[in-house]
């Protein structure tokens, strides 16, 4: 079962996605049990614990660059008794090239880095494979779409979610907000590769066609 209480995680002073906005990225995720699965910025780990519990049979790559945050994330993973998750303390995209074939990545922080980081998991996102992107600055949301909008073998949406929590103070309930955060889902199906790679090979046939008319123009009589 999805969303965790977030009070189960030992947290310190690192941000931590939080159980409503878990619920739906993992949701978009749709992890297998033999699933690899990255988490990229994976601050204490919460989704990479939630992940790994779904991905019972497969392995769960959290990446975190802070190395007090990766600390944490293998603290989580014991209280959890979690063998499947592997902790990379290391900075995205450079270290994304040593990565197995994945067929999840999950993204949260991305230190401004977040085209490089979609270029690298392009190379090792297993056809059929689904990204899913967590933000709270519209100027990354921005780049995001950009990149997506350029690489047209994806398919992708994206929501704003805001969730409210009530905080009871004696007789009365108070909303308290968590911070809006945007998600993008993008995948990569079959079709279209295949109509990508088509359109390649036309276009390799359509130059060879030009080619050989210009070369029989330019032949003598």
């Amino acid at each position: 079962m999805l969303g965790i209480d977030d009070e189960k995680f030992i947290r310190g002073k690192v941000p931590m996605t939080k159980r409503e906005i878990r619920i739906l990225t993992l949701a978009n995720a749709n992890i297998g049990v033999h699933d690899f699965v990255a988490d990229i910025g994976a601050g204490t780990g919460s989704l990479s614990i939630e992940a790994a519990l779904i991905a019972t049979h497969g392995q769960v790559i959290a990446i975190e660059r802070n190395s007090v945050a990766a600390d944490l994330i293998m603290q989580n993973a014991e209280n959890f008794s979690l063998s499947n998750i592997t902790v990379v303390n290391a900075e995205a995209p450079e270290c994304l090239k040593n990565l197995p074939r994945l067929d999840v990545a999950l993204v949260g922080g991305t230190g401004g880095r977040i085209e490089e980081i979609l270029n690298m998991l392009d190379l090792v996102l297993k056809v059929e494979g689904r990204i899913v992107l967590n933000f709270i600055t519209v100027q990354s949301l921005y780049k995001c779409l950009t990149w997506f909008k350029e690489h047209s073998n994806y398919r992708y949406e994206a929501v704003q979610v805001q969730i409210n929590r009530l905080k009871n103070l004696g007789a009365y309930d108070m909303e308290t907000a968590i911070n809006p955060v945007h998600i993008v889902t993008a995948s990569m199906p079959v079709s279209n590769v295949v109509n990508i790679a088509e359109a390649k090979i036309l276009k390799i046939q359509a130059s060879g066609k030009v080619e050989q008319r210009e070369a029989l123009a330019g032949s003598p009589d």
